[in-house]
């Protein structure tokens, strides 16, 4: 199991060419970053979705693009991992996401992780033109007309949500058939399913939701749709930074762990760096 970094990129906080060149020389090996376009001030759909959660942090509104700040951070390094944590897929162009992800990826050598999510906040997908109810449907269609144009000389893809006649698109990713797609989403039977069908690893948000049995549910249900539950990965986002923790979390199976950090505040992202060498050392030694 691998140890990395989760952080809102804010124009607030350590900005992230300093950020991923510090990651990369602590030994962290992978960096996330979420996004989120905009924030509607009508704060209708509380924090996460979730009914009674506390106001929404000032950092959700505050971050940058999170292609261009990986896009640069892939310049300034040249081992550490880059993670979308996750890319609010239904509310994006699926044409022009799929050139940026495969863009990212032979940028980088190879580096990108794919993480995509479902989504929370209705009005920030409404001003998108995003079917609410509909978007795990579309987030469906939109990885699988990405992995046409990823894998494929001349792709075409026909769906309810995406439609495309056959068309050429490079640059192809360097992982082959494509960077892997790391999925963020609640332990329901549907998620599970759409992991099943078109991801490759789960990242839940420790704390929310309960992992231990929920993955030993999830790679029964892939042996039951007929997938070897060995070409499925967890990954935890927000991972209590316990050392005992961490090995339990391994011992479960876990590929890897991503371990926040500030997003708000230069110096206190470093001394969290600093708080988590220790784990560091351990874990990616």
């Amino acid at each position: 199991m691998r140890v990395g970094l989760l952080i809102f990129p804010t124009d607030k906080g350590i900005q992230p060419i300093e950020l991923g060149k510090e990651a990369e020389a602590r030994g962290f090996d992978s960096l996330w970053f979420p996004e989120h376009s905009h924030i509607p001030v009508s704060r209708r759909t509380p924090w996460g979705g979730r009914e009674g959660a506390p106001p929404l942090p000032e950092e959700y509104w505050h971050t940058h693009d999170q292609f261009v700040a990986l896009a640069a951070i892939a310049g300034a390094t040249s081992t550490i991992k880059l993670g979308t944590g996750i890319t609010l897929v239904a509310q994006r162009d699926p044409i022009w996401l799929a050139k940026e992800v495969a863009s990212l990826d032979v940028i980088s050598g190879g580096r990108f992780l794919f993480g995509v999510g479902y989504g929370w906040n209705h009005e920030e997908m409404e001003s998108h033109g995003t079917d609410i109810g509909r978007r795990r449907k579309v987030v469906r269609e939109k990885v699988l007309a990405m992995k046409e144009l990823w894998t494929k000389d001349e792709a075409e893809f026909h769906g309810e949500y995406v439609n495309f006649e056959k068309s050429w698109s490079w640059p192809k990713p360097l992982q082959t058939p494509h960077p892997p797609i790391v999925i963020g989403a609640s332990p329901t039977p549907l998620h599970f399913r759409h992991i099943i069908e078109y991801g490759d690893y789960w990242m839940p948000i420790e704390g929310r939701f309960e992992v231990d049995g929920k993955w030993a549910e999830l790679q029964q249900a892939a042996s039951a749709a007929g997938r070897d539950p060995s070409t499925l990965g967890l990954g935890v986002f927000g991972a209590k930074p316990d050392a005992a923790h961490l090995a339990h979390l391994r011992d479960i199976g876990t590929s890897f762990v991503a371990l926040g950090l500030p997003a708000m505040d230069r110096d206190a992202a470093f001394e969290a760096m600093d708080r988590y060498a220790p784990l560091v050392a351990e874990f990616n030694a």
